[in-house]
């Protein structure tokens, strides 16, 4: 097994970062991907399988009783009946898709995305600052961050074979490139 270090570098806004990683890192990113996958599967399953799922009583109520700086738009939500219908659905299955495809690594970075993106809605939801502005759910997000930034898809994962796959003699992601944005 190797285990040399590898250099990281990257200049964002004229400010450049620089570093070194150890190879052993990859089993770290693969091991972040694969428990956001089971956290956010094991989350979507249970409210699918279990009592009907609403969110209305917790987005009319828990955001205000913690003061979150959001509580006045998810109350609104609650208001619309539309959207509820849509977030009572939206909810448990994109917790289940997403956590599916960590687990086997197809459109990592989507699926990521959209796990940093409810991470997001549950940090102000949740919003609680008594012991600081981080907790869990800030935690989370940039966790999900981290698993699009590593394209920890591409690690034992289908992401990998997507990408390598031909269309026109050339590879998918070549003659796509937006592609890279959904795998990886």
């Amino acid at each position: 097994m190797s285990t040399k270090e590898v250099s990281l570098q990257s200049t964002v806004a004229g400010i450049s970062a620089e570093g070194k990683i150890h190879t052993l890192s990859v089993w770290f990113i693969l091991a972040l991907r694969l428990m956001m996958g089971v956290a956010f599967f094991q989350a979507g399953l249970g409210k699918l399988l279990g009592e009907p799922f609403s969110a209305a009583g917790y987005l009319a109520n828990t955001p205000a009783s913690s003061g979150s700086p959001l509580a006045g738009l998810f109350v609104a939500m609650t208001e619309t009946a539309w959207f509820m219908a849509f977030v009572d659905v939206a909810v448990p299955w994109g917790q289940v898709f997403i956590g599916l495809g960590l687990l086997v690594g197809l459109l990592t970075r989507l699926a990521a995305f959209w796990g940093a993106f409810m991470m997001v809605l549950f940090y102000f939801g949740n919003w609680d600052i008594a012991h600081g502005y981080v907790n869990g759910d800030l935690a989370y997000m940039l966790v999900f961050l981290s698993v699009a930034a590593f394209g920890a898809g591409r690690i034992l994962g289908l992401d990998a074979y997507v990408e390598e796959y031909t269309v026109g003699g050339q590879r998918l992601v070549e003659r796509y490139p937006w592609s890279r944005y959904l795998l990886g």
